[in-house]
């Protein structure tokens, strides 16, 4: 070997163990940087001219693609959960818990023992304004409780517009980069890939995502239920958001918005359609199916309610079409207009004593023509017993079991505590089938141990290959003087 060989076949193996240690310093310094993947230099061996040698040829990026895959799915499990959970957690607290102050179930209770106390000393009227009241609150937490469902769905709405927009983003920033990473070349193509696997995971969530690989290091984008998110550039997502949501307005009636896929409406049956799945489809679930059954079921015992105290049959002062206790903003309560009754719903202005009314009419009837015998409380031990009288529902929302207003309020609670006890077993489940892959996930990661033994070998080559250039130098001082 001539000794500008020997020199060359130095220099390259100088080159490579400098590489080699670059790479090993950005493996250590990023082994707990959320989405590095490990990087390893590729070295070929050099023939040039009858010289040997060692290239690097290139940086290799240590990923396992069907174990991201299968993580990114439980990510979107996951980030659809927890949005359920954290609503269920909320229309729980809205039914409130059986016997716990302020409670629907609490006031009811406390409306029919206000009727009890007053059947039995019907001449007093403290009595009888305590009985308003009491049923006057039970109308006001009705009106809470539809407001802090509607809330909700405005809410969810407001955070669909939300992701829709950054689902955007996200999508338009994967096309810059798919255009960068096809000119992009060792360091700067490994942390491409790595910006671009956080955008995907990122996305992921909020909606389920399968990529798909295409030439020069680009992708393509589909969802699992068929819809084309990023094929060579970027799909546009719409969505208008709506400021103030009613309970009778719902997408399926043309007065909530849908998405939009490049201008064409995409199905929402089921909720989110093919962007179901992940953040923005339990987004649609809630807004959409979750709420708007918790509001009808909340309709219909204020309909049960009302109904119970309209007609003839507890209140024989009242004519046909006559309001009840209980109103539909002054009005009778009707099956037609059963829905957002619960918001609507007020104490008749005839007994409530705050909107001018006399208390007095709960003893000898609300269309009395004045006070009846002041010891005369059947009146009110009529309306006592229809509050705790088990009959079949009038409204169709609701299970046809017969049921008092107290068995339909505690019903109502259970079924919201029911329903967050099953979410948030599905939640856990979730959670720990995704915590299992991260973790399967980062045993892949960079293994510092081993990196530092790679240390150790470059360290040994650098030393080797400086060794033969400090000997052709040697040799060459001894050549000069000769």
């Amino acid at each position: 070997m001539s000794i500008s060989g020997a020199l060359s076949n130095a220099l390259s193996g100088l080159t490579a163990a400098s590489r080699g240690a670059e790479v090993v310093s950005s493996n250590v310094s990023n082994a707990t940087t959320e989405g590095y993947a490990p990087r390893s230099l590729e070295l070929a061996a050099r023939a040039i001219g009858g010289r040997g040698g060692v290239s690097v040829t290139g940086m290799h990026r240590h990923v396992d693609q069907a174990l991201i895959a299968d993580r990114r799915m439980a990510d979107a499990d996951h980030a659809e959960s927890q949005t359920r959970s954290d609503y269920m957690q909320r229309v729980s607290d809205i039914a409130g818990q059986p016997g716990a102050p302020g409670a629907l179930g609490t006031l009811v209770a406390e409306f029919d023992a206000a009727l009890v106390a007053a059947a039995s000393q019907p001449n007093a009227s403290t009595r009888l304004d305590i009985a308003a009241t009491r049923a006057g609150e039970v109308a006001d937490k009705l009106n809470a409780m539809s407001d802090g469902y509607q809330r909700l769905r405005e809410e969810a709405d407001r955070a669909i517009d939300t992701q829709v927009t950054r689902l955007n983003t996200l999508l338009g920033d994967l096309e810059d980069m798919n255009t960068r990473l096809v000119s992009a070349r060792g360091h700067e193509e490994a942390a491409l890939l790595d910006q671009r696997d956080r955008m995907l995971d990122e996305i992921s969530q909020i909606v389920p995502v399968r990529v798909a690989p295409r030439d020069h290091n680009r992708v393509a984008l589909y969802t699992p239920n068929g819809a084309v998110l990023f094929e060579g550039q970027a799909a546009e997502i719409g969505f208008t958001p709506t400021p103030t949501i009613l309970p009778h307005m719902t997408q399926g009636g043309g007065l909530l918005s849908g998405l939009t896929i490049n201008g064409q409406p995409v199905s929402n049956d089921p909720p989110g359609g093919p962007l179901r799945g992940g953040s923005l489809g339990a987004l649609f679930a809630l807004r959409d199916d979750t709420l708007v059954q918790a509001q009808a079921d909340l309709d219909g015992i204020a309909r049960d309610l009302a109904e119970r105290f309209q007609g003839t049959a507890v209140d024989p002062t009242l004519a046909p079409g006559d309001a009840g206790l209980f109103t539909d903003v002054g009005g009778i309560v009707t099956a037609a207009d059963e829905v957002g009754l619960a918001g609507r719903l007020q104490l008749n202005a005839a007994v409530d004593p705050a909107a001018g009314g006399e208390s007095w009419r709960l003893r000898d009837g609300l269309a009395a023509l004045g006070p009846g015998p002041t010891g005369n409380g059947a009146l009110l031990t009529a309306m006592s017993a229809a509050l705790g009288e088990a009959t079949p529902p009038v409204s169709g929302a609701l299970p046809g079991v017969a049921r008092s207003v107290h068995g339909l309020v505690a019903d109502l609670q259970s079924r919201a505590a029911s329903g967050l006890n099953e979410q948030e077993r599905r939640n856990a489940f979730v959670t720990a089938q995704r915590d299992a892959l991260i973790a399967v996930q980062r045993e892949g990661g960079v293994d510092t141990d081993a990196e530092m033994q790679k240390l150790l070998l470059i360290e040994q080559s650098y030393a080797a290959n400086a060794r033969v250039i400090e000997t052709v130098g040697q040799l060459i001082d001894t050549l000069m003087r000769i």
